[in-house]
C-alpha cells in the first residue's frame, strides 16, 4: 500500500460521506477532489454543480476555479448564479456543499473572512461567497479543516452553522434539518450530537491521539463511547486522486505556490500578446513609412 498525505486521507474521508441521490455544490480543492472520487471512481448516483452554474458534470481533472469550462464535460446545463441560487438552491433541488473553514466553534459555525477585527485584521480571508446560503439552506453541509483553528468565540461569523445549539436555528427561522453534520479536519471526523447540536470527536485518522484533538480545542470536547479509527487509503484511491489533481499530495503551502504561479503565467502571456503584436515587423508606424 502507498503512503497517504493527510490531504489524501482527507478527500477520501469526506469523499465517504457523499451517498447515492446527493446533488452537491462543489468549489475548488478538496471539494472537487472528493466530488470526483465518490462520482467516478466510487461510482456513487450524485450530481454535481458549482456556483456558476455548471450543472450535472463529471469532472476529469481539477478546475481552476468555479466557472473553469473543464467543468463542462457531460454536463446537463448551464445556468447563471442567480438561478443556481434562487431556483435550484431556493427550490430545495440542492441537498449537500463542502465548506472549508478558518475558524469553526462547538456549535459548527463558520468565519472564512478574517483573522482578528474585521477592519484591522491580522489576516483577511476569502470571505463568503455563497457559503452562508448554503450553510444555512441545505439539508447537509460537509465541513473541511485544513489549516484553520478551532475557538471558543468567532472573529467573525461567515455562515451560521447551528448557531447557539439546540433549537437556536429554527427560532432564527433557518430549516430544522441544515446546518452541518460533519466537519474534518487533519486529525479526525466531528459530528454534531443530535440534542444538542455540539461537535464530538467521532473517529481518529492514524497517528492522532484524543490527547493532541482536545489540545487544539478550546472548550471540553466530548468524545464518542465508541471511538473508531479511520481506514487509511488504499493504493487504487491515492492512485486516483493523484492523476486527478497532484497539487493535493503536495500540500496547501506547495499547491498554493503551484496556482499563484500558473495564473501569473497565464495572465502574463494574455497581456504580452498586444504588445507582441505592436513590434511585429510591417505593423504600425513601420508600415506606414
Amino acid at each position: 500500500m502507498k503512503r497517504s498525505t493527510r490531504d489524501e486521507m482527507v478527500v477520501v474521508t469526506v469523499a465517504k460521506e457523499l451517498v447515492d441521490g446527493d446533488r452537491v455544490f462543489v468549489g475548488q480543492g478538496i471539494a472537487i477532489v472528493a466530488a470526483a472520487l465518490a462520482k467516478v471512481f466510487y461510482k456513487r448516483e450524485v450530481l454535481l454543480l458549482t456556483e456558476a452554474g455548471i450543472v450535472d458534470f463529471t469532472p476529469f481533472r481539477a478546475p481552476l476555479h468555479i466557472a473553469d469550462p473543464t467543468c463542462t464535460r457531460g454536463y446537463a446545463y448551464n445556468c447563471d448564479m442567480v438561478d443556481i441560487f434562487s431556483t435550484i438552491l431556493g427550490g430545495g433541488y440542492a441537498t449537500v456543499c463542502f465548506l472549508g473553514v478558518a475558524q469553526v466553534d462547538r456549535y459548527g459555525n463558520v468565519n472564512s473572512t478574517c483573522i482578528g477585527d474585521y477592519y484591522h485584521p491580522t489576516l483577511r480571508l476569502m470571505g463568503a461567497g455563497g457559503a452562508p446560503e448554503l450553510l444555512a439552506y441545505l439539508p447537509k453541509t460537509i465541513l473541511t479543516m485544513r489549516g484553520g483553528k478551532f475557538v471558543e468565540k468567532l472573529d467573525y461569523t461567515t455562515s451560521p452553522g447551528h448557531l447557539e445549539g439546540g433549537d437556536s436555528r429554527v427560532k432564527a427561522g433557518l430549516p430544522a434539518n441544515g446546518g452541518p453534520q460533519v466537519l474534518i479536519s487533519a486529525k479526525g471526523i466531528f459530528r454534531f450530537d443530535r440534542e444538542t447540536k455540539e461537535m464530538y470527536l467521532d473517529a481518529l485518522f492514524p497517528g492522532a491521539t484524543v490527547e493532541e484533538v482536545k489540545a487544539e480545542v478550546p472548550w471540553e470536547l466530548k468524545v464518542a463511547p465508541e471511538l473508531r479509527p479511520v481506514e487509511l487509503p488504499t493504493t487504487e484511491e491515492i492512485d486516483f486522486i493523484r492523476d486527478f489533481d497532484p497539487t493535493i499530495a503536495m500540500g496547501r503551502r506547495m499547491s498554493f505556490d503551484l496556482f499563484a504561479m500558473a495564473m501569473k503565467n497565464f495572465l502574463s502571456r494574455g497581456a504580452a500578446k498586444p504588445a507582441a503584436a505592436e513590434a511585429a515587423p510591417g505593423s504600425g508606424e513601420e508600415a506606414k513609412a
